[in-house]
């Protein structure tokens, strides 16, 4: 579903992502781990078009899509919910959701508004309230609903549990098993290292703009290594 190779990607004349290379395959969850400052979310922001890569290939779906803006990465299949969920906060819930489906044409839109709702009943007894008066929580149930309308082939989380109760925290992560038990192929961003490795499958480990460990999930969260530096904990 994608391979990155060699992407170099940063801001004015400091470079973050300095070569890095990734796949993610058709209906895995691959999660991507580092301290604050490795370039994660740049990452993904290269990704889906909101950064413009220096340097390096992004073939998405067989294609190489590298530069291409967001507004047609998102139309070919690729949906970010980025950090601090972007949500439109004087639209109401319904017209964020509405506006995943922009791109799409076809009848299934309200099905599929139909689903959201039902997947996440406090979005659907709050349809018609402005999204900026969510709880934190519910704000990111709407962003990741209003990806969901997009039908995406790929979806990009950054950070989905940051700055979240650990109650919605563990809520949010059961939703992320439950999207990615739909089949939906998902690339994972997450500071909370236990839980993203404990979704994925495959996962990498990214230090300073470079790729520095990569290999089964399961494996990762056994490695004194990366429980020493990233899960907090001692090995064994």
């Amino acid at each position: 579903m994608l391979k990155v190779e060699g992407l170099v990607a940063g801001y004015g004349g400091i470079t973050v992502l300095k070569g890095i290379d990734l796949e993610v395959r058709k209906g895995e969850a691959v999660a991507l781990i580092g301290a604050n400052g490795a370039g994660k979310s740049t990452t993904l922001r290269a990704l889906s078009g909101l950064l413009r890569p220096r340097s390096g290939r992004i073939i998405f779906d067989g294609k190489d899509v590298a530069g291409l803006g967001a507004h047609r990465l998102a139309r070919a299949g690729l949906a970010h919910v980025p950090e601090g969920r972007a949500i439109l906060g004087r639209l109401s819930v319904q017209e964020n959701l509405e506006l995943g489906a922009f791109g799409r044409r076809g009848a299934r839109i309200a099905e599929d508004l139909a689903r959201i709702y039902e997947r996440f009943p406090r979005l659907s007894d709050r349809r018609r309230q402005p999204a900026g008066t969510l709880s934190g929580g519910e704000q990111q149930m709407l962003a990741i609903g209003r990806a969901l309308m997009a039908r995406p082939k790929l979806l990009l989380l950054d950070e989905p549990s940051m700055g979240l109760a650990p109650i919605i925290v563990a809520q949010v992560f059961d939703l992320i098993q439950e999207i990615r038990k739909d089949g939906t192929t998902l690339l994972l961003v997450e500071q909370n290292a236990r839980q993203a490795l404990r979704v994925a499958d495959r996962a990498y480990v990214l230090e300073t703009g470079r790729i520095v460990a990569s290999g089964p999930a399961a494996a990762l969260a056994n490695d004194p290594q990366v429980i020493g530096a990233y899960l907090g904990g001692r090995s064994g």
